[in-house]
């Protein structure tokens, strides 16, 4: 009977798994993503919203067991009050009703207007509340909520008053706008009692005191603009400032609710210089007192309306910005009086590209000052022309702020990739400056506590530190590797980073490879924190505290661990005091997304492999109890998946390699399947990532394809200075042979697929081999000495560091190594392809010129190799918009299903897409089959 029992079992299981689907590219639209997960500050509830096929979102409320307690349909970004007791959400209209009134042509004033929700935990009512602009809710503290009304539009009456003469018509109404302001709706959420306070431009709660201020350009057109203060407390109202036409910004109050600064523009001309006056308020105070404008401030600067007021924690300093005077227009020459010309100087810091990339942030620059809030209000200004870059330490108390001056380095960065900096220290107390470091190309920033800088050197390849009081520069890591120990690009490695500082200053704790490591900043005085090099276990702090600006070493602190041989990771327990550790989870997952409730010994986090979806789950604090909260894609156990695991071999250069290989569901290592080749440097660390059906901007879907019967081998490629092509090719084609030896792989039947600079070693490849019988190269460099000389059009910068010192790799200029830029562009043996190729290349490509992608089309049309050229019009570097993305992955599929399963060939590629069928007759049909 046992026997009958083992025997049944098997028949079911294979029936069952036999009865699953392949994926079809309509059911990547079945899946859901999870969006803005939130854990209740109490740790009782978790809210998130599932988002299918990139379309609605519907919204989920669960306890702290996983008992759901409410859903709503297309509604989003939920969020918790402070005491837990309410969760607010924002609804929108059905996307495809939106879409259809498009079709209709609706008038936007007339289309669907968002809306509130606003759910009560305690007692299960809801909310909504219609025609909702904006809103905002205390960060910590709780009662209330704001809101911004949309124009509701009164039916007009269509009756004709005929008592009515013209001398007698009513002034027309003042309307809400983006220049007049919005009703805003201050809501009580126990008792529902509302304030309505009209033309709201600007409004915010303090983070910790009960205080709302806003900015109104008035309830009628008569009206005075203000600035008001409400003490929810008290339920007083405070009027701080009025002009008959005043232009308010930055609106900003301090955590306690106790000062307020904003900045005001009162001036009814259009002058171009714009006489702001920077003004402040403190609790008690009857008017907001004016601290700095045109009559205190010199060399005309200004109080800057875009640079953000911020307080000091303590409460003690305002600091805010200082604008540079803009460059001022003859506005009475016509548009055909002005030369359009664009004058390219050689020696100019910035390229001209560079320059027009960062105009936005030229005409709205502003340097840093502060106004001590003392009785005497002392104005000083920090930054200046010969240090304009600033920073300032997380709380603000400090008596030191940092000082950077790019401007001496800018134009070598164009060829050394190097952001290189000056750096000064400025006495916020004094306004005494200190120029500390020259040419330094790393990340530097002040401890908590602003005793000391520190630092990593990008040139020197170390950690330093640099005593403010005694100035004493020291360099902690002399010697000693705390940078990047597999780099192979020619630019100095990149540092593994730092955790932070512990209080007090008293400690810098740095990064290597794997273990955390605690420096004194003032001796160089270190201990090794953890063991994570014997096993090759990588060890990185959590920092789950916002309102900590220091690591805590009086209580464990969080690690997130990850081993490098296995890929496994999870998290543990580090008392630095002394020096033990504790695992609290761990195994064959990626785990991420760790948050912890502000107010509970309570976590969120999420956990993945590649048959595993990251669902959001709850632990408590030493995660003997984990509770799975979400279920976001039950469907998936309706569809053949796959698994995935490491694979070893060697190069052709000798050196132990890794990858990934994914196979299809029911593996069977004695038949012949389909090998789809795709790679990206170096991508095995992420072997126990996700990878859900969805349509990809620029690479093949692993769990598409191998539901559909392929497998995937994804190679680490390790590269040899001056020889990114040749690299490659010793990496992936002897991995690619050694699985074919392994006797699963149809060796006629294998494609390779790359993007961007994988693009590039695909086009390189194919004038190598004929072991691909087809391959999809994206954004491809076939010419690497016309590439040196391009743009990347999104950031304006020149493509040469690039190639000099990183990614590209060959290690100099073309007239440095002219052979190294020929032998590495597949331009000059492009007639050695063999292979058929799907190039994908977009004509707003940013990152690489789309025109290199045309080079490569042109000479293989030239040569009548099979290739298709797809150019999503306006798109950047990868397809962005769905339509495109889904058109990008079908067409995909059906190029690699032609070529390497004999499925029949889709009519675009018999025929093409003529431009007069462009956006009609789309050619996806498929062909009879000519291989009957």
């Amino acid at each position: 009977m046992k026997a009958h029992f083992t025997s049944l079992f098997l028949i079911i299981t294979i029936t069952l798994s036999a009865q699953k689907k392949p994926l079809d590219i309509s059911d990547i639209e079945l899946w859901n993503t999870i969006e803005t997960p939130r854990l209740a500050p109490n740790g009782g509830y978790v809210a998130y919203s599932l988002e299918k096929g990139e379309k609605d979102q519907t919204l989920y409320l669960h306890d702290a067991n996983g008992k759901e307690l409410f859903t709503y349909t297309r509604a989003s970004r939920g969020e918790f009050t402070d005491d837990s007791k309410a969760l607010v959400f924002h609804i929108t209209a059905w996307k495809d009703s939106v879409m259809d009134m498009k079709r209709r042509k609706v008038k936007k004033k007339d289309m669907p207007k968002d809306s509130l929700g606003i759910y009560h935990l305690p007692t299960g009512k809801l909310e909504k509340i219609a025609h909702v602009k904006s809103y905002k809710v205390p960060e910590d503290w709780s009662g209330y909520i704001a809101y911004q009304l949309e124009e509701i539009e009164v039916p007009k009456d269509t009756v004709k008053d005929t008592t009515k003469t013209e001398s007698k018509k009513k002034k027309k109404e003042k309307k809400v706008s983006k220049k007049n302001g919005y009703h805003l709706v201050l809501r009580a959420l126990e008792s529902g009692a509302e304030d309505t306070l009209k033309f709201v431009t600007d409004y915010a709660f303090a983070k910790k005191g009960k205080t709302l201020a806003w900015a109104t350009t008035g309830d009628t057109d008569s009206s005075n603009a203000a600035i008001f203060v409400m003490d929810l407390v008290n339920n007083t109202r405070t009027l701080l400032h009025e002009a008959k036409k005043a232009d308010y910004s930055n609106l900003r109050l301090s955590e306690s609710g106790k000062h307020l600064g904003f900045v005001a523009d009162t001036d009814t001309t259009k002058v171009q210089l714009r006489p702001r006056e920077l003004y402040h308020w403190q609790a008690g105070m009857n008017k907001a007192e004016k601290l700095a404008g045109p009559s205190t401030l010199s060399n005309d600067l200004r109080p800057s309306p875009y640079e953000e007021i911020r307080f000091s924690k303590d409460e003690s300093k305002l600091y805010f910005g200082l604008a540079l005077p803009p460059v001022i227009k003859d506005t009475m020459l016509l548009d055909e009086e002005v030369s359009s010309v664009e004058v390219w100087t050689y020696d100019e810091p910035r390229l001209y590209t560079v320059q027009e990339m960062d105009l936005k942030n030229d005409t709205t620059q502003a340097y840093l000052a502060v106004v001590h809030l003392d009785k005497n209000k002392r104005l000083l200004q920090l930054a200046n022309d010969a240090f304009p870059e600033s920073g300032l330490t997380e709380h603000r108390n400090a008596p030191y702020a940092l000082l950077r001056n790019p401007e001496p380095y800018a134009l070598e960065s164009q060829w050394t990739g190097q952001r290189a900096r000056d750096y000064a220290v400025v006495n916020v107390n004094t306004g005494a400056r200190k120029p500390i470091l020259k040419k330094i190309a790393g990340r530097v920033d002040l401890s908590p506590k602003a005793t000391f800088v520190y630092g990593y050197d990008n040139l020197d390849s170390l950690w330093f530190t640099y005593d403010i009081e005694k100035d004493r520069y020291l360099p902690l890591t002399k010697g000693k590797v705390f940078y990047d120990e597999t780099n192979d690009s020619p630019t100095p490695p990149y540092p593994y980073g730092a955790a932070g500082v512990t209080e007090d200053d008293q400690a810098l704790i740095l990064y290597d490879r794997y273990d955390l490591w605690s420096f004194n900043p003032r001796s160089g005085a270190q201990t090794r924190l953890t063991t994570g090099r014997e096993n090759k276990t990588v060890y990185r702090y959590e920092h789950m505290d916002p309102e900590v600006d220091h690591i805590n070493t009086k209580k464990p602190v969080l690690l997130r661990t990850f081993n490098e041989v296995d890929k496994s990771s999870g998290y543990a327990l580090l008392d630095i005091r002394t020096r033990t550790l504790k695992p609290l989870v761990s195994g064959p997952y990626h785990y991420a997304n760790l948050t912890k409730a502000e107010k509970a010994e309570i976590f969120r986090f999420t956990r993945e492999s590649f048959e595993e979806f990251p669902d959001v789950r709850l632990a408590n604090s030493d995660f003997s109890r984990v509770t799975r909260i979400s279920n976001a894609n039950p469907q998936q156990s309706e569809y053949s998946w796959g698994s995935i695991e490491l694979v070893n071999w060697t190069s052709l250069d000798g050196i132990e390699l890794t990858g990934m290989l994914a196979t299809p569901e029911n593996f069977d290592p004695n038949k012949k399947y389909p090998l789809l080749v795709n790679f990206y440097e170096r991508s095995s660390d992420g072997l126990h990532r996700h990878r859900r059906p969805r349509f990809e901007r620029s690479s093949i879907n692993y769990s598409f394809y191998t539901s559909r019967g392929y497998v995937i081998f994804n190679p680490d490629v390790h590269y040899r200075i001056g020889y990114p092509g040749e690299s490659a090719y010793n990496c992936v084609i002897p991995g690619v042979t050694a699985l074919i030896e392994k006797g699963f792989i149809d060796k006629d039947r294998i494609g390779v697929q790359g993007h961007s600079w994988g693009g590039y070693q695909i086009a390189y490849l194919v004038t190598r081999t004929d072991i691909f019988r087809a391959a999809e190269s994206g954004a491809p460099v076939p010419n690497m000495i016309s590439a040196y000389g391009g743009i990347r059009w999104w950031t304006g910068l020149s493509r040469q560091f690039q190639y000099e010192h990183t990614q590209s790799r060959i290690g100099g200029t073309p007239w440095e190594y002219p052979q190294r830029f020929i032998e590495n562009s597949p331009i000059f043996t492009i007639d050695k392809i063999n292979t058929p190729l799907l190039i994908m290349h977009n004509d707003e490509d940013g990152h690489v010129p789309w025109y290199q992608g045309i080079e490569f089309f042109v000479a293989l049309r030239r040569l009548g190799k099979p290739a298709w050229f797809l150019n999503y019009n306006g798109e950047p570097h990868w397809p962005l918009k769905l339509p495109n993305r889904k058109d990008f992955n079908t067409r995909m599929a059906q190029f690699f299903d032609y070529y390497l399963k004999d499925e029949p060939k889709p009519v675009w590629m018999e025929k093409g897409v003529p431009p007069m069928e462009k956006g009609i007759n789309q050619g996806l049909e498929l062909m009879p089959s000519d291989r009957d």
